[in-house]
């Protein structure tokens, strides 16, 4: 995976960069601790380069630095303004393995990559898993699986497309592999949802 970086000047960073790092940071860590229900995440004039969304933008800004590797998908990896403006604004080094990714940005999520192939940390230490940030266009229609665990006071419904066929399946194998797994925010154009590795999935109709 590789891209080459031009000369010309990265895309401004966010407006605000403290207000809204923390605005981004807050929307992240009320999904993760509410599974499945949508924060809203209001970019206003901020704007990432194609194909990274304004709102998956905001988020690697303020989740990203020079400590965590990042793996991008395909498309991602294929701009050089997305590596650019990534580098400028955090500092993180870009890597070819998801295996090693702190985070994975994930522009493409119907064709997202095996999620066996990411980083599910250790029993000893479950928190070197990767977080994967997967682009999608919504966080509704018909629920294809249900959640329960920590942040959920009764079992609930979810869904989120496009996604891979095998995906929950996938996720459902992994996340019974608990305190090891990734976790998953699903990013749209104005909102974030979260599932983390502690949250159990159950397939419709089992």
């Amino acid at each position: 995976m590789s891209a080459l970086l031009d000369t010309a000047a990265p895309l401004p960073g966010l407006p605000d960069p403290v207000h809204d790092s923390q605005a981004a940071f807050r929307a992240v860590m009320n999904a993760l601790a509410r599974p499945g229900k949508p924060q809203k995440l209001d970019t206003g004039d901020f704007q990432a380069p194609a194909p990274l969304s304004n709102t998956a933008g905001a988020i690697a800004l303020s989740l990203f630095d020079y400590d965590t590797p990042v793996w991008l998908d395909a498309e991602l990896a294929g701009s050089s303004q997305v590596w650019q403006f990534l580098r400028f604004h955090t500092g993180c080094p870009i890597t070819d393995d998801p295996g090693e990714a702190s985070f994975a940005l994930v522009s493409d999520a119907e064709h997202m990559p095996p999620l066996s192939s990411f980083n599910q940390g250790t029993l000893e230490y479950p928190d070197r898993s990767t977080t994967i940030i997967a682009m999608v266009d919504k966080l509704t229609g018909a629920k294809a699986v249900t959640l329960s665990g920590p942040g959920l006071k009764k079992p609930a419904g979810f869904n989120a497309s496009p996604l891979p066929p095998s995906f929950w399946n996938e996720l459902a194998a992994i996340h019974a592999q608990f305190p090891r797994g990734v976790d998953m925010l699903f990013v749209t154009q104005k909102q974030v949802a979260g599932l983390p590795r502690s949250t159990r999935i159950e397939m419709k109709g089992r």
